[in-house]
């Protein structure tokens, strides 16, 4: 137990840091090519933080368990908006880029749409997974040259001091540097919690619902925070939708692409629906706050309970099963 709670200690501390030198660099390399934070967020720092999820669909696609697989895309993005965007939002009120309304969130409920309608018949094709991965590059296509006219200017949130202006392969290095650690410190957290929740008789249905759905979303939680704290907010919230687009597009297809893949009924009757609701209720939220210029404590109350409610309701369905 004590090197299980060391392990969460050290998962955390080297968490916070690597968050930070990610969050530094990222904007470095923004700042050096001339790219929008909000670009870049919704780009470079959400297919760095999806890495955790990839590496968990590919080993349970090839294991056979490809219900799984899904199942944690689909959780992950639940987990962004209510856990990950509610806290970024109590820690530090995200100012909201108004083009989110008219491009980025219609982008990500029409992909959340065609992924309940591939996923009706219960079970992933080969074809369903190159349909996903048709959209990732048409999305990824309209992210790059759609704000291709989003300068820093638009942005001027990026303090100097925050700011790297050592020789690009050193930020570079840094970057790919942090993103490792980043990335390792998350596996080390959930390891610790998993042992020490298995050791207080925590079942394993639970663990994987709530601690490995949770900690694979630890770093788009690090990474968005720690943006948020330090005023790039464009970063903060370009990472959350775009790590769920591309969650999506790019995740939840690898267990198609190695074989059909069956899913439980209760993955699209319960997960996709909740999974639709709080895009819904996401796409509500940043349209009425456009008005307001950010997204308040009160809404990031609001989807850290919505978020809650959702982990009871596992909880309470595990039990009665």
């Amino acid at each position: 137990m004590i090197l299980y709670s060391l392990a969460v200690i050290v998962g955390i501390g080297l968490l916070v840091w690597s968050a930070d030198r990610f969050v530094i660099s990222s904007a470095s390399i923004a700042h050096r090519f001339n790219v929008s934070p909000l670009v870049i967020g919704l780009t470079i720092v959400s297919i760095g933080t999806s890495a955790p999820e990839i590496v968990v669909s590919a080993v349970a696609g090839l294991t056979g368990s490809g219900s799984l697989a899904i199942g944690n895309a689909l959780g992950s993005n639940i987990a962004n908006i209510g856990l990950v965007l509610g806290i970024t939002a109590l820690v530090a009120p995200i100012a909201i880029d108004r083009s989110l309304v008219k491009r980025e969130l219609p982008m990500l409920f029409i992909v959340t749409l065609v992924i309940g309608y591939l996923l009706y018949d219960l079970k992933l094709t080969l074809i369903d997974s190159f349909i996903l991965l048709f959209f990732l590059i048409l999305t990824l296509y309209l992210l790059f040259y759609k704000n291709s006219d989003s300068s820093l200017s638009e942005e001027s949130d990026i303090a100097s001091e925050d700011i790297n202006h050592s020789p690009m392969w050193k930020i570079t290095g840094w970057f790919v540097f942090a993103l490792i650690v980043l990335l390792s410190s998350a596996k080390i957290l959930v390891w610790g919690a998993t042992n020490i929740a298995s050791s207080l008789g925590v079942s394993e249905l639970v663990i994987g619902l709530t601690i490995v759905a949770i900690g694979t979303s630890l770093p788009e939680l690090a990474a968005s925070i720690t943006s948020a704290v330090k005023g790039h907010h464009g970063m903060a919230i370009g990472n959350i939708i775009g790590s769920n687009l591309f969650n999506l597009l790019a995740v939840l297809p690898i267990p198609g692409l190695i074989a059909t893949t069956w899913i439980e009924s209760t993955v699209l009757v319960r997960d996709y629906s909740i999974l639709l609701i709080s895009t819904i209720i996401l796409f509500l939220i940043v349209g009425f706050v456009k008005r307001q210029t950010s997204l308040s404590r009160f809404a990031g109350c609001f989807l850290v309970i919505g978020y809650s409610s959702y982990l009871i309701w596992i909880y309470q369905a595990n039990q009665l099963a």
